[in-house]
């Protein structure tokens, strides 16, 4: 090997500077995790949605407003971004999903850390509140549903999966389910992968989140009537409350500056 060539292997390895953030991956039970650093404090943890990535915090201007405070640590999603996409559903359920965080925290050696998930990113929140309460000084939920707690695995005959997996989209009539189809399958996204994040085993929460103790934000937009009122399932919390975002809707909640605030006011106090 040359000099040359042996520098560039080496830099191959070393985390990335991007605008302040160190870009790194490890393996996570074998799957390659991707995940992005900034700032210095008390750490947090972002789970993006569904068929998003880490991106999407960083463009709408999350990871920056927690940098001046805190240590952020966002991370793509397994089958999301550049994290490794496994092929079989089953790598997408509870265990799996939840556990790669837990193994992040442990390589990056974080004992707690407040908890920030949005969409499906909530719902794998959910599970490791249950599951890990003490790994967690508080969590914020955002694009979550009332009903979110109690879904199971959704089958091959719900509207959102069978619109993942028909290869007709005209057959494709249910409005949330045509919506989903439509931005899961943007940027050339393996739809068939979508429906086994969406299918995958989870089981229901809303039995045992009574028993936690931790602050807990719920943030919406007025306008996300795909995921509905998280009231319902606020109120299985003992330590929570809600606040939502005027004229603003799933897709567009992530970048207002209301959002933001909300957020920064809650982890600060």
């Amino acid at each position: 090997m040359t000099r040359d060539a042996g520098l560039a292997a080496l830099l191959s390895l070393a985390p990335t500077l991007v605008a302040g953030q160190q870009e790194r991956f490890f393996a996570s039970n074998g799957v390659r995790i991707h995940y992005v650093e900034q700032g210095v404090g008390e750490p947090v943890v972002l789970l993006h949605g569904f068929s998003r990535s880490l991106e999407d915090w960083i463009q709408a201007g999350v990871v920056a407003a927690l940098a001046r405070e805190y240590r952020v640590i966002a991370l793509d999603c397994r089958g999301h971004g550049e994290s490794e996409k496994p092929k079989n559903p089953a790598s997408y359920g509870d265990e799996d999903m939840g556990g790669d965080v837990i193994r992040l925290m442990d390589h990056l050696r974080i004992d707690r850390a407040d908890l920030f998930g949005y969409s499906i990113g909530g719902r794998i929140s959910l599970g490791l509140m249950v599951n890990f309460p003490e790994r967690f000084t508080s969590a914020v939920l955002g694009g979550v549903g009332g009903g979110l707690g109690r879904h199971r695995a959704e089958g091959k005959n719900s509207p959102i999966v069978h619109a993942l997996l028909t290869g007709d989209r005209s057959e494709v009539t249910e409005p949330v389910a045509k919506g989903v189809r439509t931005f899961a399958g943007r940027g050339g996204n393996d739809l068939k992968l979508r429906a086994g994040v969406r299918s995958a085993q989870r089981r229901p929460l809303d039995e045992t989140l009574a028993s936690l103790s931790m602050p807990v934000l719920f943030v919406n937009g007025a306008n996300d009537k795909p995921v509905g009122d998280p009231r319902p399932i606020a109120d299985l919390l003992p330590n929570s409350r809600v606040v939502f975002i005027p004229d603003r809707d799933h897709l567009t909640v992530v970048g207002d500056q209301r959002f933001k605030d909300a957020v920064v006011q809650f982890l600060s106090t």
